[in-house]
């Protein structure tokens, strides 16, 4: 298996591959000790040699001997392993917490720039009636609205100026711009008679 070389980045795939390789060493484990298990149990320490010193003939020495030694082997391996699973996510982590923050500075920055470049607002919503053509048309408590039709703030005296576009404009739909959330936001806004007063509600 290709290791990450210094100079990459370390990837999710080459974590599940790391840890692939570890489930593969400790199978390999589990089957070495099964081994020793199916000859008379003789585990890691046990003597190989009987007691007159001469090797035990009930078990094959080779097998025991090859299975001991692929048993250290593999353990050393299993513990470097651990070790570069380890690093590994360490990375990860640690290149998320970058990449979040570098986010967070990304979408401050963004709101930052829209907060500069949004229009100044001459009127907030305090009210929206349900079902009403401003309730129908999405207008929303606590927009702030920066363009009315052909009212703006540069030429914006009064709520006459608003409600004079309203007459002027029954049944035809008038383009109208809030600022909601820190942002710019379009309405199509048609006036006319409905179940309660006025023209808008």
């Amino acid at each position: 298996m290709a290791e990450p070389g210094p100079g990459r980045a370390v990837t999710v795939s080459d974590v599940q591959q790391l840890v692939r390789r570890k489930d593969e060493i400790e199978a390999q484990i589990k089957a070495c000790y099964e081994l020793l298990e199916g000859q008379k149990g003789v585990g890691m320490h046990e003597p190989l040699v009987d007691a007159e010193g001469f090797p035990r003939d009930d078990i094959d020495l080779y097998q025991v001997r090859t299975a001991r030694h692929n048993i250290i082997c593999l353990q050393n391996d299993h513990k470097a392993l651990m070790k570069q699973v380890e690093e590994a996510l360490h990375q990860l982590h640690a290149r998320e917490k970058e990449k979040q923050a570098r986010d967070e500075a990304e979408a401050l920055a963004e709101a930052r720039s829209q907060n500069q470049s949004l229009p100044q607002a001459f009127a907030k919503v305090n009210a929206v009636t349900p079902g009403s053509p401003a309730s129908v048309s999405g207008l929303q408590v606590d927009d702030e609205i920066v363009e009315f039709g052909s009212v703006n703030v540069n030429n914006f005296q009064n709520l006459q100026n608003i409600a004079t576009v309203v007459q002027h404009s029954e049944g035809r739909p008038l383009s109208v711009t809030v600022i909601r959330s820190g942002r710019r936001v379009h309405v199509g806004l048609t006036p006319k008679r409905w179940a309660g007063k006025g023209l808008l509600g």
